[in-house]
């Protein structure tokens, strides 16, 4: 999509539109220059059901940081076998994350943001850079009810730190309940770690489960202010425009 005029069409044709509306007209309007970008949380494992019964052509990708928790790789082995699809798995560069554990240790993250950014930047944002090129949208589980930095998502925004493609978000109003409603009915693969208390899984050592009544995303980077709980992926969710 070239300008806001786009955008605004975008918007106006996905207004009310359901999680299934809004894959089936992606996937109509883009096919395989769209993908979903999944971490294999149980929103990411909907989406990937939802597509494959409305928008087939969808491509799924993912990000593999290598430091993701085994349970993770469950489900993905699960739901490639499930849905019979191909995941395009993407790393991190071998020799940048060298360099940064020979020079800064094996938990630099958890001195300072800045330092926890350095490395999602190396093993997440580089990454998605690659997942993302030629691509004209990307689909994402983002839900405004996971953290205060997500409050403010809309159904379709433009992704201007990702060359300004388009950033389409189906589950955005969906409740914590919609989610397992659904799940259940459907009997999806879901990841063991959400059953033991993480809602929300990234890496394995910047993950922990959470307390009954904290946020959804207490248990990620829990050592930091919930502001700064966002690796830079969705850094835009909410005020791309």
């Amino acid at each position: 999509m070239e300008n806001d005029r786009d955008l605004d069409e975008a918007r106006r044709q996905l207004a009310g539109a359901t999680a299934a509306q809004a894959l089936a007209w992606t996937g109509a309007r883009f096919g395989e220059s769209a993908a979903i970008a999944s971490s294999f949380g149980v929103e990411d494992v909907i989406l990937i059901d939802l597509a494959a019964r409305c928008a087939p052509r969808l491509r799924v990708f993912t990000l593999d940081t290598g430091r993701l928790p085994p349970e993770t790789y469950e489900v993905m082995e699960a739901v490639r076998r499930r849905y019979r699809i191909s995941i395009e798995t993407f790393f991190p560069q071998r020799e940048v994350v060298e360099a940064l554990e020979r020079e800064k240790g094996f938990f630099s993250f958890r001195e300072s943001v800045a330092a926890r950014k350095e490395c999602c930047a190396i093993r997440k944002l580089e990454p998605l850079s690659r997942a993302l090129a030629g691509k004209a949208a990307w689909i994402t589980g983002l839900r405004r009810e996971q953290a205060v930095t997500r409050a403010a998502v809309e159904m379709v925004e433009r992704d201007r730190a990702n060359g300004g493609i388009l950033k389409v978000n189906p589950l955005v109003s969906w409740t914590e309940a919609q989610v397992w409603e659904y799940a259940r009915e459907r009997a999806l693969p879901v990841n063991a770690l959400h059953a033991q208390g993480y809602p929300s899984i990234g890496c394995a050592p910047c993950t922990r489960p959470v307390a009954p009544g904290e946020d959804v995303r207490a248990g990620r980077w829990w050592w930091e202010l919930p502001e700064h709980k966002e690796c830079g992926l969705h850094a835009r969710a909410g005020g791309a425009r």
